[in-house]
């Protein structure tokens, strides 16, 4: 993206959690913002007046992003009234906490549509745009520490987060004659209203695991964003970068401590 002004940027499920947290951010760093939500039209709402308040113009509207119909028409809204977007950040995930043997096929079908499809379907609409304008661009993968540690009992999710490591390479390999440059962005452990909500040990229990002695929060990621967003990482492209304070990247030695 270099010699060219922030323009516009498309978030995917920005309702609520990280991905709202990454269009205030990207917002703060002088991007308009347009994001897609899938039901929480609260939550979208809040995305928006956060954004607005920012100073940025704001675009949020309801998308499936696993369905090609419901992402061409966002993204012909996003073009029509904010312009071509010039950074993608494929943030809409769902999981299914299960066991493989007890995993319901619409399940697993749910996960793969979203996470995987929804990542290529908004990554080829979004390239195609840029290619078309002519313009360099950055597409941000979010992935998970799923991307190279099998989770038990999230087997759907961990299919799809291996996927997305490959597809980002590939990705990448591709665009990047269109100075199109691809990333990801894995998060390890992050302490967000659900992570609190789901385990009220969450913080304690990770905090203990990552040789940093903490878990992430939203602002962490958000960092890797606005970095891997930016001319700083211009000749970055196809890696997976993991924000997890060394969490999965620590062996699971027998030892107690590493002293």
């Amino acid at each position: 993206m270099s010699n060219q002004p922030k323009q516009v940027a498309v978030v995917t499920g920005a309702s609520s959690g990280i991905g709202r947290e990454i269009a205030v951010g990207i917002a703060r760093d002088g991007w308009d913002v347009a994001f897609s939500f899938h039901s929480d039209s609260d939550g979208a709402e809040k995305t928006r007046q956060a954004v607005k308040a920012e100073g940025r113009r704001c675009l949020g509207a309801r998308c499936d992003v696993g369905i090609s119909e419901d992402v061409d028409r966002f993204f012909d809204d996003v073009v029509t009234k904010l312009g071509t977007p010039t950074l993608l950040v494929n943030n809409a995930g769902v999981q299914t906490w299960a066991s493989l043997l007890e995993l319901k096929e619409e399940d697993w079908d749910r996960t793969i549509r979203t996470n995987l499809k929804g990542t290529f379907l908004n990554t080829q609409r979004a390239a195609r745009l840029m290619v078309d304008a002519g313009l360099s661009g950055v597409i941000i993968n979010i992935g998970s520490g799923c991307n190279k540690t099998p989770f038990p009992k999230l087997v759907d999710y961990s299919a799809s987060k291996g996927g997305l490591d490959r597809f980002t390479e590939v990705a990448a390999t591709e665009l990047g004659e269109h100075g199109i440059r691809v990333n990801c962005v894995a998060p390890g452990a992050i302490l967000i209203e659900r992570t609190k909500r789901e385990a009220p040990e969450y913080e304690e229990t990770w905090g203990n695991m990552a040789p940093l002695g903490r878990v992430g929060t939203p602002e962490d990621i958000v960092n890797a964003v606005v970095f891997l967003a930016s001319d700083k990482s211009s000749f970055v492209t196809g890696q997976t970068l993991y924000v997890d304070g060394g969490v999965f990247t620590r062996p699971n030695w027998p030892e107690e401590k590493y002293d």
